[in-house]
């Protein structure tokens, strides 16, 4: 399926709020990145090949406080000028390749570490080996005549190959274009071939066409700037339905990847989702256009939507919004049509509840009130997990450490998707720490730890 590249626009604006919900986008930033990379180039400049030790620690703290401060700037980027969520989208970033060569590759980390998917830098010089990332995590821009040499030496830095279509834009031109990549003379197919093309009124019917050429998801094509009707219909005329209504069976879940229920999508619908950035089915039984909770108020917030396997069903990722009491996707008021939630999902509603109006005595209820107590309680069910060693004890302290720290988000304000979002946002680091333990943080809890026992004797 086609995703856009932001060339010219910016991600989300008024008709637009849900553009990168395909669930993979590529920018082109213009504003701020120059103060980005400047900050990288200064964590470059720093030598840290010292005899001196004191000297070499000094400077390994400089270099990290620059590091820290680059990312800090290009999440601020991505999240708040360009109102885009690393954390449920494939974000690829285009980035020259003096900025790549200047900052010594910091820059692409940078990125990375900010939560972008891929870098895209043109295959000149040695940019796409200065950019030190793992192959799978660039993708190198080369013009459309590059030749098979010219691609397969970029495919051995990056797993993806992105050229522009030719001006004559037809099947046979794109398909021609595809061939020319060598991908299908390769034994083993290790990257994938991405077309960019110009979006146009006309382009979804010759995007279907193209996505017949494009198997094993070794071929793809993004559409530069496009409209939500241009990108919405050319998403789902990479779709098939054997219905005869047309329609597409559509699965709604969680960020954590619960299903809610069971609705359907039109290709109106899908134009619909992208353009208001909210959950927007078809309603069989009204003919028409459904964009759930604007009459009962549990509208959705739309992150992602994907295609499956045999590219004849949706997948809806969304955050359930409801009224003060409790989030609805049912028309029964639970969360989800198959009843009440189980496990985690139905811990977190109970303890939502009893922050609300907790019955007398309610041990949660003082967990809530007693935040010394709480914070007791996280040390040493901690520490009994960590000396557990059956199975079954292993199970039942990690659930006593899911129940207070669930206790402890709950108060907080912070759900289960919210730790589902920050978990997704780390994988797409690659700068990692050592991951020692921390002295002062065991001493504290030797604290906690020693005084729970002497008030036990």
């Amino acid at each position: 399926v086609p995703f856009p590249s932001f060339v010219n626009d910016v991600p989300v604006s008024d008709g637009r709020l849900g553009m990168s919900a395909v669930g993979r986008c590529r920018i082109c930033p213009k504003d701020n990145l120059e103060e980005i990379v400047a900050k990288n180039v200064e964590q470059a400049l720093i030598d840290t090949d010292l005899e001196d030790k004191d000297k070499k620690d000094e400077a390994k703290k400089l270099k990290k406080k620059y590091m820290k401060e680059g990312v800090a700037m290009a999440k601020k980027l991505l999240n708040e000028t360009l109102k885009l969520d690393p954390s449920v989208v494939n974000i690829e970033i285009v980035i020259s390749a003096e900025a790549i060569l200047t900052s010594d590759g910091c820059v692409a980390a940078c990125f990375l570490d900010a939560g972008c998917d891929k870098v895209c830098i043109p295959s000149v010089k040695n940019a796409l080996e200065v950019a030190k990332v793992p192959r799978e995590r660039l993708v190198a821009l080369l013009p459309n005549d590059s030749t098979q040499e010219q691609i397969l030496a970029a495919a051995e830095w990056s797993s993806v190959i992105s050229m522009p279509a030719t001006e004559d834009l037809t099947l046979d031109s794109v398909v021609a274009l595809l061939h020319s990549t060598g991908l299908e003379t390769q034994e083993e197919k290790d990257f994938q071939v991405v077309i960019s093309i110009p979006s146009s009124d006309t382009i979804p019917e010759l995007i279907g066409s193209i996505s017949k050429h494009c198997k094993d998801g070794h071929g793809g094509f993004c559409l530069e700037d496009p409209s939500p009707e241009q990108l919405g219909m050319s998403y789902a005329a990479c779709m098939r339905t054997d219905r005869p209504d047309g329609l597409y069976t559509t699965v709604v879940c969680t960020r954590s990847g619960e299903a809610l229920g069971l609705v359907y999508s039109s290709k109106e619908s899908v134009v619909a989702a992208l353009a208001c950035a909210r959950g927007v089915y078809y309603s069989r039984s009204r003919k028409g256009l459904w964009r759930k909770g604007d009459t009962s108020g549990h509208y959705q917030i739309l992150h992602r939507l994907d295609v499956d396997c045999d590219g004849d069903a949706l997948r809806f990722t969304v955050t359930q919004r409801g009224d003060a009491d409790e989030a609805a996707f049912c028309h029964l008021h639970t969360l989800t049509c198959w009843g009440p939630p189980r496990g985690v999902r139905h811990l977190e509603g109970t303890l939502s509840q009893r922050l609300k109006n907790a019955p007398e005595g309610s041990y949660t209820k003082r967990l809530f009130d007693d935040e010394a107590l709480l914070r007791d309680k996280l040390v040493e069910e901690a520490q009994e997990l960590s000396e557990a060693t059956e199975k079954s004890d292993v199970a039942g302290e990690l659930a006593d450490v899911i129940y207070f720290a669930m206790v402890r988000a709950v108060k907080a304000g912070v759900s289960i998707d919210d730790a589902v979002a920050e978990l997704d946002l780390r994988t797409r680091k690659v700068t990692r720490r050592k991951g020692d333990s921390k002295a002062f943080r065991i001493q504290a809890g030797n604290e906690i730890l020693n005084k729970n026992k002497d008030s036990d004797m």
